[in-house]
């Protein structure tokens, strides 16, 4: 059976298990973008692909507008049912295409995403191998195991998906403003309205995700040092 730690273990500064102080989780969230960026560097070809489709497919999903614009003002109003024809075709095509690009940029993205999360979870194994003994001795166990399984488990997603998303969104986003304006400037500035209340409503809920992410990540470290210590 498992001993309960002695004040000992638990008080001394030298000896016994201890938890991460708040500076170190400061220190830890510091991480540069340098940093980062040299995770994906090998991929930066891949990355380069990935960039191009996204803008491709951006590109490609701006015709969808400007063809139906043709069906309700010209091919139904002058009855023209071969240019109806060709403008369904020319949108089934669109739809089509932007469907394959977004296939291929989900596997190359996926496919370097897993890439750096193994390098990632080695290099953090490694760095751990090189550690002393007292290094295990003052940190618990279940919260090392903690941040190699569930704190880099948790980036996944992110390397995986977030980050393509957002380089995706943000690429619609300008190709559908420009058609906006293209089509209407005026029904454009109409539709701004509505962009000041939906970024505070959208910030307000993403430092909720966050605070609540954070939680439950410390909820998950103190669920398996609970674990380790008492069925260890």
């Amino acid at each position: 059976m498992a001993t309960p730690p002695t004040n000992r273990d638990t008080h001394s500064p030298g000896r016994g298990p201890r938890t991460v102080t708040a500076a170190e989780k400061t220190q830890a969230r510091e991480v540069s973008l340098r940093r980062i960026g040299r995770l994906f560097t090998p991929y930066k070809w891949q990355l380069t692909v990935v960039t191009a489709i996204i803008v491709a497919s951006s590109l490609v999903g701006l015709a969808s507008p400007f063809l139906l614009r043709a069906v309700i003002d010209k091919a139904l109003p002058e009855r023209n049912l071969q240019l109806l024809a060709w403008l369904v075709i020319a949108m089934v095509a669109v739809a089509a295409i932007s469907s394959g690009l977004g296939v291929i940029q989900t596997w190359i993205s996926t496919k370097v995403g897993q890439h750096v999360m193994h390098g990632l979870r080695t290099s953090v194994f490694t760095h751990l191998q090189r550690q002393s003994i007292a290094f295990f001795t003052r940190t618990r166990t279940g919260e090392v195991q903690s941040r190699i399984q569930n704190d880099i488990g948790g980036m996944e997603a992110v390397v995986t998906s977030t980050a393509t998303s957002i380089a995706s969104n943000l690429t619609t986003a300008v190709a559908t403003a420009v058609a906006m304006v293209v089509l209407s400037w005026q029904l454009s500035l109409i539709s701004l309205v509505v962009m000041p209340p939906a970024i505070y409503l959208t910030r307000k809920v993403a430092k909720m995700r966050r605070a609540i992410t954070s939680q439950q990540q410390r909820e998950l470290a103190d669920l398996n040092v609970t674990i380790e210590e008492g069925l260890s």
